[in-house]
């Protein structure tokens, strides 16, 4: 016995095939990103540090002629506060 247009048979078989392609793919979802909080911290300081100039020339001008003419004077308490905001970024990072 001959069986002439087997073709017939495999398209069948391709649309089988086809069908169960695509309803496994219905069934992904979407790619998701999750930033650990280690990596939120580490964004967050260095967006801070994007926002500080380099030098704030103005600043260093001021410091360095009252330095020069004895008249620079900090208190403790403003001293003791950078400290502490200065360690409140280092954990975050």
């Amino acid at each position: 016995m001959k069986i002439n247009k087997t073709n017939k048979v495999f398209q069948v078989y391709e649309d089988i095939k086809a069908k169960r392609v695509n309803a496994d793919r219905k069934q992904y979802r979407k790619d998701q990103f999750k930033a650990s909080e280690r990596a939120v911290d580490y964004q967050f300081a260095i967006n801070k540090l994007r926002e500080v100039p380099d030098i704030r020339k103005d600043k260093v001008e001021r410091i360095k002629a009252q330095v020069q003419s004895g008249s620079y004077n900090v208190e403790g308490k403003e001293i003791a506060e950078k400290i502490l905001e200065g360690l409140y970024i280092d954990r975050k990072v």
